[in-house]
């Protein structure tokens, strides 16, 4: 797979790390989770390499570090076609736009990572890009104003997402295929660690993958960089091994406990315990009480609270359930609601 790293105003944005890259599969077989979003694109890209077509449009949604990325270089990979990378925040006038998609090539793939956060008017010239492969750009303005239309090779867009909702309805009925990540199983992170393991000569048993894998919050992003932190650890103090107890201890130095909880997590369930009584409290004055922003709390720690069952979301606020005190070891009150309101 060719990788093309150059572009107009705004170059392609390299979204991976060295040590991401390095740990990416290339293949479907090597990439381990989700297994029918992985089936349905095996077969998607099967089905257009045996009819000598292009890709449709694929949509990828879910929390961050869940493998969108990995998905659109693997489609390149599997078209054997060129994968070019940007963002949506980095598309803020249609020249952009018209500067990324006139460097495409036949087939190619072109990934937009955060596709929500591209300017309303920059969307819509991707709607006929998308349906007819041209793209009408205005030249001047006023009185000299005229429209010039570009004809486009056929490609592929891929879209990430970690906020489907913010996507228009036109724009998201374009895109031949949506596929949603869901967070993954222990035993699947723990495959993922072992691989991970394997690729940086890292030398880890079975129980201390697993225990990385359960601290992982569910995210392989989070288990590579965990696993690279308890590598750094054994080298100084376990001579080079890594086991159940050596990832305890080097998991426990940052503040992550065995249920996956890290410090903010645990500062936030906390603050409601202790402060605001259980709850309801609003998420602006638990932001306030935690010293961040409310919409860091909103989109990186609180979706994994709540599906872990610490916390729900009320009309009335953010309350902690019965599990949350049993983690803080604590007695709930008595007559403690435990349905959502």
């Amino acid at each position: 797979m060719r990788m093309d790293a150059s572009s107009p105003r705004n170059e392609f944005v390299k979204v991976d790390q060295a040590f991401d890259v390095s740990l990416r599969p290339t293949r479907f077989t090597d990439y381990v989770g989700q297994a029918k979003v992985r089936e349905r694109l095996e077969l998607f890209v099967q089905a257009a390499r045996g009819r000598g077509d292009v890709l449709d449009h694929v949509l990828l949604s879910g929390p961050p570090g869940l493998g969108k990325t990995t998905l659109a270089y693997i489609l390149g990979e599997q078209m054997g076609v060129n994968v070019r990378t940007t963002s949506g925040p980095a598309i803020d006038k249609a020249g952009d736009l018209a500067g990324l998609l006139t460097g495409l090539e036949k087939g190619d793939i072109l990934f937009i990572d955060e596709i929500h956060r591209i300017p309303r008017a920059v969307e819509e010239y991707l709607y006929s890009a998308m349906e007819d492969f041209v793209i009408d750009i205005l030249i001047d303005q006023g009185p000299n104003a005229r429209s010039v239309r570009l004809n486009l090779p056929r490609f592929t867009l891929v879209g990430a997402t970690t906020r489907m909702g913010l996507l228009t309805a036109p724009f998201r009925s374009r895109f031949g295929m949506s596929n949603r990540l869901d967070y993954y199983s222990h035993a699947e992170l723990q495959q993922i660690v072992q691989r991970s393991a394997r690729i940086l000569n890292v030398d880890v048993d079975d129980p201390g993958a697993l225990e990385i894998a359960a601290r992982s919050r569910g995210t392989p992003r989070i288990a590579n960089n965990l696993l690279r932190w308890v590598r750094d650890y054994a080298q100084v103090r376990a001579d080079n091994k890594i086991n159940r107890d050596v990832a305890d201890q080097a998991l426990t130095m940052l503040d992550i406990d065995q249920h996956g909880l890290d410090e903010m997590d645990k500062r936030m369930l906390n603050t409601i315990l202790t402060k605001f009584g259980g709850g309801p409290v609003g998420i602006s004055s638990l932001a306030v009480s935690v010293g961040e922003e409310a919409g860091t709390l909103e989109e990186v720690y609180e979706p994994y609270l709540i599906q872990e069952g610490y916390m729900k979301r009320t009309p009335q606020g953010r309350v902690v359930t019965p599990l949350c005190y049993e983690r803080f070891g604590l007695k709930p009150p008595a007559g403690i609601q435990t349905e959502l309101l």
